[in-house]
């Protein structure tokens, strides 16, 4: 294993493990906050139940990112050595800022975990909002670091010289919205999708079920809700690659040949060699809507693309195909779960509809996973967007893979911890939050 792969494979690793933990620390503590203002306006107790059974999560997965985060931030500089030395006085503002948005985070986070019964009510309910804000503006800050791989900006880049640097364009490049609104999105949809799922399978259980029905309702109407939105971002997203990246697009719906009205993909099987893609659904005209707004433009193939700056075109397009397949499925169940509220109330009572949003529980975040394995491998083989490539930013130090078994063992590690720990915070709430139904709405 060379030194470039074992870096991009620990990569790969740090990140697929922290994404889980950053999505969930974005979104769970508005959760939270929505069943503390559900308690507070109407002091039924399952709400304050609620409320103090997901701040213990909140906590959990608080911890566990914060410890993944800093690994990240070591790989980078132990990792890509070049690419720091060049891009950190360029990029590094949005980290800077992402710091202090965390510590903010902990100290609200602080406040809240520790405020019952000693904190002004509304006070306390405003610290877990802030929770949410922070945790929110760190993730999309790290994203806006990241859309800067994909749209280098804020400086000059002459004889090998970076000048000219201004932070403030480089935090705010052409990418940064895009990917910020697709990320932000993307996270309420998995997390939302999750718990739903989680407090479904109880329900099934026929365990605590006043508690579960609450804690399922809100969840799955911030899943559901994001889930129709999703597409909307996507198509942003997906102009904004065809403009900046063709490259990425082309890997994306392993489209070979430059042509007007493109057709879109649906599966396949890529054929790099021959230049073509079998067993795939086409919609004639399809992409070149979704990537100009017109049927009939032209969509540049990776036949107008110099063969060294190919993405790996199969990886990129079955990931594409997968976060899309899965995104799909969620729209069809939260269509289902929203019509069921607004027409035909009954449908929630129906175990099959529970059981689609159990079976759903894990889609999102592998829709996620999905999702950054196009953004990172379709920018492949760069590291800067046509400015620096990925094999020219490697650690050149030897031992690197011995790196990679242990990071991996660490993360493995890290994940079964947090898996038990969950897996005990759910069966305490059988015990510490069974309220008889007559107690629901006695105040404290």
């Amino acid at each position: 294993m060379d030194n470039l792969f074992a870096a991009r494979s620990q990569m790969a690793l740090s990140l697929g493990f922290h994404i889980v933990f950053a999505c969930i620390g974005m979104v769970m503590p508005f959760f939270m906050a929505v069943a503390h203002f559900y308690w507070l306006r109407t002091k039924n107790i399952l709400f304050k139940n609620i409320t103090k059974a997901w701040s213990k999560g909140v906590a959990i997965f608080f911890a566990t990112g914060a410890v993944s985060g800093t690994v990240l931030s070591f790989e980078l500089g132990l990792l890509w050595p070049e690419f720091m030395k060049h891009a950190g006085p360029i990029f590094g503002m949005p980290f800077s800022l992402e710091g202090t948005a965390f510590f903010i985070e902990a100290i609200a986070l602080g406040f809240f975990l520790y405020g019952w019964g000693r904190f002004n009510p509304w006070f306390h309910w405003v610290t877990g909002v802030i929770v949410g804000i922070s945790g929110l503006v760190s993730g999309i800050l790290v994203v806006a670091a990241n859309a800067w791989m994909n749209s280098p900006a804020g400086f000059d880049y002459i004889n090998g010289e970076y000048t000219n640097i201004d932070p403030i364009a480089a935090m705010f490049n052409d990418a940064w919205f895009s990917q910020a609104l697709h990320m932000s999105i993307a996270a309420f949809v998995a997390t939302g999708f999750a718990v739903a799922g989680v407090h479904a399978l109880m329900m099934l259980k026929g365990k605590n079920i006043e508690f579960h029905r609450k804690s399922f309702k809100i969840a799955a109407i911030f899943g559901t809700v994001a889930a129709l939105i999703q597409p909307l971002s996507g198509d942003i997203s997906a102009k904004d690659v065809a403009e900046r990246q063709p490259a990425k697009l082309a890997a994306m719906e392993a489209h070979f040949k430059t042509e007007k009205s493109a057709p879109l993909i649906l599966g396949g099987i890529p054929d790099e060699e021959n230049q073509k893609v079998d067993y795939a659904i086409k919609l004639s005209g399809f992409l070149s809507f979704l990537a100009h707004g017109d049927f009939d433009a032209e969509v540049t193939g990776l036949d107008r693309i110099p063969k060294e700056d190919h993405p790996p075109v199969a990886v990129t397009h079955y990931a594409f195909q997968i976060m899309v397949g899965l995104g799909m499925v969620m729209m069809f169940i939260a269509v289902l779960y929203l019509f069921s509220l607004w027409k035909k109330k009954n449908l929630l009572d129906q175990r099959w509809l529970l059981w689609l949003f159990v079976i759903a529980t894990p889609m999102g975040f592998i829709a996620v996973e999905a999702g950054w394995t196009v953004t990172e491998v379709g920018r492949q083989p760069w590291i800067i967007h046509g400015v620096m490539r990925t094999a020219d930013a490697v650690t050149p130090m030897p031992g690197i893979v011995y790196s990679f078994y242990i990071f991996t063992a660490v993360y493995l590690s890290l994940s079964l911890v947090v898996i038990f720990m969950l897996y005990r915070q759910i069966r305490m709430v059988d015990k510490l939050y069974d309220i008889p139904e007559e107690q629901h709405h006695l105040k404290r």
